[in-house]
């Protein structure tokens, strides 16, 4: 007996869970991470790999990667956001070691 899923139930997102960013449901892993590591240049074997989540399946990475294709701008525009946030982190923290140094 063979079990059909739909490919609609893969990707989910709801407000308490990453701030409604799309997820693989049953998860907190963001499309956006899986999108990074493919962007890195990992294939979809390879993120499965390296999550390493017990229940994680290929068929979910392919969903998440298969949500980014469909949303490009979506996740471009959050990954975007992140590394802008990343970036000012980054300047806050090194400014507040100069002004203790001095």
């Amino acid at each position: 007996m063979t079990t059909t899923i739909d490919i609609g139930t893969l990707i989910t997102r709801s407000p308490e869970i990453r701030g409604s960013r799309p997820i693989i449901a049953g998860t907190g892993l963001t499309v956006r991470r899986i999108v990074i590591w493919y962007k890195l240049g990992l294939t979809p074997e390879e993120i499965l790999n390296r999550i390493g989540h017990p229940t994680l399946t290929l068929a979910q990475i392919y969903a998440a990667l298969t949500y980014y294709h469909a949303n490009r701008e979506e996740i471009e525009a959050d990954i975007a956001a992140e590394e802008a946030e990343a970036k000012l982190f980054e300047q806050q923290h090194r400014e507040s070691q100069l002004s203790e140094q001095a």
